[in-house]
């Protein structure tokens, strides 16, 4: 394998480049339906690549999200193959928005999915679950370092349901931290002396209000869902992440992808959110 310049150095390049933007390719029905497309295998091309052709050679991360893909079976799959060629090739970094949390050899299989040159969903980061352990995210943990792969953990999601494990309280943590506080703390050991960002970042809602509770200083990325249809604005970012909000990456979603079919509204809408972005964090 030959590995990339790591992920962190790669996302933050791009993110000066390109503006501090994330879009996620989310082809849920209605919004196919919105865009005056059926609900199948067409439709689905249609969409995705009206998404990369409009955007891929201007947007610095994008972060399709595998579910939607995978309900079509093996031809979603195909298209999602093309859609990471695509935006990697138009040189754009793809996240890869999948979740995936296991123990052992099945943690490997999944992170050789996603993180292996080799695998035709190659990505350049992946998203994942840690809640087997973050031990259980080593083999991931190990290609990526050895890929120039990136990983974002889920730490503090913006769903209200994730609050009942991630911020209980460690009885066994002799400084009483929460769930959410411990993945941290792994995530900064993990980017440690690691210049101008570290490759291991979290997922932290953009929605969530005052986290001045939790040290978000990880030098590494914080991928933030929420801006846009779930409520929270650009504007909102230096009150949640404070001293790390240099290091957000906010996506943005149906923010965008509403203002389809046409590519001209959509490049509008994604410049609208980088500027706003841009002006909130002081880029």
């Amino acid at each position: 394998m030959s590995p990339l310049e790591p992920f962190g150095a790669r996302l933050r390049h791009a993110m000066d480049a390109r503006g501090p933007l994330c879009v996620g390719i989310d082809s849920h029905g209605s919004l196919l339906s919105a865009w005056g497309l059926n609900d199948d295998v067409p439709g689905l091309e249609r969409f995705t690549r009206t998404v990369v052709e409009a955007l891929a050679d201007r947007v610095a991360v994008f972060k399709p999200q595998s579910a939607f893909f995978e309900r079509f079976g093996s031809r979603g799959i195909a298209v999602l193959e093309k859609a990471v060629a695509d935006l990697r090739e138009a040189g754009a970094l793809v996240v890869m928005d999948a979740k995936r949390g296991d123990i052992g050899s099945t943690m490997a299989a999944y992170a050789e999915t996603f993180l292996h040159e080799d695998s035709p969903l190659f990505a350049d980061a992946l998203t994942v679950s840690p809640y087997l352990g973050y031990g259980s995210l080593e083999p991931a943990v190990d290609l990526a370092r050895r890929s120039g792969c990136g990983l974002f953990v889920l730490a503090l999601t913006s769903n209200p349901e994730g609050a009942e494990v991630q911020r209980a309280v460690r009885t066994e943590d002799p400084a009483g931290r929460t769930v959410a506080a411990a993945m941290l703390a792994h995530l900064a050991a993990d980017n440690a002396g690691q210049t101008p960002l570290g490759s291991f970042g979290a997922v932290v809602g953009a929605t969530l209000g005052d986290l001045s509770a939790y040290d978000l200083d990880i030098n590494g990325p914080l991928l933030a869902p929420g801006i846009g249809a779930q409520g929270a604005t650009p504007a909102d970012l230096p009150s949640v992440f404070g001293k790390a909000v240099r290091n957000v990456v906010p996506s943005v979603s149906r923010g965008v992808l509403r203002h389809g079919p046409d590519a001209a509204p959509l490049r509008a809408a994604a410049e609208r959110y980088a500027d706003e972005v841009r002006a909130a964090v002081g880029a």
